[in-house]
């Protein structure tokens, strides 16, 4: 009785701990780099980066959707759930090719940013992305600011830091269409893919440092992600190089150092931000919470 009684005691403390942390957050902001490879990382100069996963959590082997290619896994990613749900299934989607099971009033499948939206009706969201596929996932009904950089990756990083610094949204989600190209031009796992994820790094720093200017860093989950890797100059395969990407956490209450184990897809990001910022789960929903990423 008494064991049972400590024990209860423990899970208590434990939970409103949890739930102290999620108190403190108010924002997240999720930045994307298509074509960013979980495999590249260990061998890449990322100073950033890497801060990241000293300070905060981070797997290295979440998997993608199949095919490992654009449209299908941001869908999945924000969406929550896998294609032949939301119905997205191409690198270049503009809309469901299998019809979504369930959608909104606004005709598209429940994402994200409707999840949050249902909790706080005062939750104000941003969608800045470099590659125009971006704007066919995103119900601009509810998310009130959505940017078009058409492929231009500087204006990309300056709207973006205009963004966090003026308006400090509940959710911002930014698109960079590197290192992408350079993986089709010239070749994943090569000198050249290796420098661009130099300047991927930077605009990492430059992003974590609009965060601190805006005043909201103590409140801000600051995620990295990804859509898909590469082999040679393309994906959409099968590969570990293709399927495995990057996932990178850091904010209030996130363990410090931590390489979580426990096994992530991509429509496991969508729930485990939704669940960070205190809001429920949709039902439609085939991802889940990786609760890891807190303490």
């Amino acid at each position: 009785m008494k064991k049972s009684f400590i024990f209860l005691i423990s899970f208590f403390l434990v939970q409103a701990f949890i739930f102290a942390q999620t108190r403190k957050i108010k924002h997240v902001v999720l930045v994307g780099f298509d074509g960013l490879g979980a495999y590249a990382i260990p061998k890449a100069e990322m100073p950033n980066l890497k801060q990241m996963m000293q300070t905060g959590s981070y797997s290295l082997h979440v998997r993608t959707v199949l095919p490992s290619s654009s449209a299908v896994n941001w869908a999945s990613m924000l969406m929550g759930a896998g294609p032949t749900m939301h119905g997205y299934t191409e690198w270049g989607s503009q809309k469901p090719e299998i019809p979504s099971i369930r959608t909104t009033a606004n005709g598209l499948f429940p994402s994200l940013f409707n999840a949050i939206a249902s909790k706080n009706p005062k939750a104000t969201f941003a969608v800045i992305h470099s590659w125009p596929g971006i704007g066919y996932l995103i119900d601009k009904k509810v998310v009130q600011q959505v940017y078009n950089m058409e492929d231009n990756e500087e204006k990309t990083l300056e709207k973006a830091i205009e963004v966090i610094k003026k308006d400090k949204p509940t959710l911002t989600f930014i698109h960079f269409d590197q290192p992408d190209g350079v993986g089709h031009q010239i070749g994943h796992n090569t000198p050249e893919y290796f420098a661009e994820l130099k300047i991927v790094d930077k605009r990492i720093g430059q992003l974590q440092q609009a965060v601190k200017d805006a005043g909201i860093e103590k409140e801000t989950i600051f995620v990295i992600a990804a859509d898909h890797g590469g082999i040679d100059k393309g994906h959409g395969g099968k590969t570990l190089a293709e399927v495995e990407i990057p996932f990178i956490m850091t904010g209030p209450g996130v363990p410090q150092g931590k390489k979580v184990e426990e096994s992530m897809v991509i429509y496991d990001i969508a729930p485990t931000l939704t669940w960070l910022l205190g809001a429920s789960q949709l039902g439609v929903w085939r991802g889940k919470p990786i609760k890891s990423f807190q303490k």
